[in-house]
């Protein structure tokens, strides 16, 4: 039975974020930020306060700068942090990469170095988030970009962020699926409004149950 008539049969469905499981969104920034704004800190802060108090998940980079500031700022607000490590082990990841193990709810350890750790992060992804950043935050921007993920770029905090508009401009790739906010609580709203798009409509538990129903007269 087509779902658009499984809709009409139970009527109209609730809210895409309300019938889903938590919105993941991952923080992508400088884990090095002498080159960032005087606010970046705080204002990844509040971003990942932001993206708790919205119902969703942070996802990360397991690393340092603006991606740790952010888990700090999802576990103060109570929400969960998940961090992907470039690294294979706890052990490397610690030793090795001297990434940190705290505000994190749990850590992935991938062992596909930094690149292939980019791609995981995104694509585990409903949507990034870019605050300042370098090169590294730059390949994470251009891949969620190619895989037409929702991406929010906080402007005003210096670093790759604040050069993305141009980059995008100048690519004539078209404008992707971006919004662009100084502010972090409109940011992250505006993004879950384009995270809301990208959902297919689920099916409500009325049809399914008219499915099974159908099912055992035919039986």
């Amino acid at each position: 039975m087509p779902i658009q008539k499984l809709m009409q049969m139970v009527g109209a469905a609730p809210k895409i974020r309300d019938t889903y499981l938590k919105y993941k969104i991952c923080v992508s920034g400088s884990a090095a930020t002498n080159g960032c704004g005087t606010e970046s800190l705080e204002t990844a802060k509040e971003i990942g306060k932001q993206i708790v108090m919205h119902n969703g998940v942070l996802v990360t980079g397991a690393t340092t700068g603006i991606p740790y500031w952010a888990a700090i700022g999802a576990k103060e607000a109570g929400g969960i942090s998940i961090g992907f490590s470039p690294a294979a082990t706890e052990l490397a990841h610690v030793k090795q990469y001297r990434l940190p193990v705290d505000y994190f709810d749990l850590i992935v350890y991938t062992g596909f170095e930094y690149s292939g750790r980019n791609l995981i992060l995104t694509r585990s992804a409903d949507a990034v988030i870019i605050v300042c950043g370098r090169i590294g935050t730059l390949n994470e921007f251009t891949i969620a970009f190619e895989d037409q993920k929702p991406i929010g770029v906080l402007i005003g905090q210096g670093g790759t962020a604040d050069m993305i508009k141009t980059i995008v401009e100048n690519s004539h790739r078209g404008q992707g699926k971006i919004v662009y906010d100084t502010d972090p609580k409109a940011l992250v709203e505006r993004l879950i409004e384009l995270i809301d798009r990208e959902k297919v409509v689920p099916i409500p538990k009325e049809a399914y149950a008219t499915v099974k129903t159908a099912k055992r007269k035919r039986g």
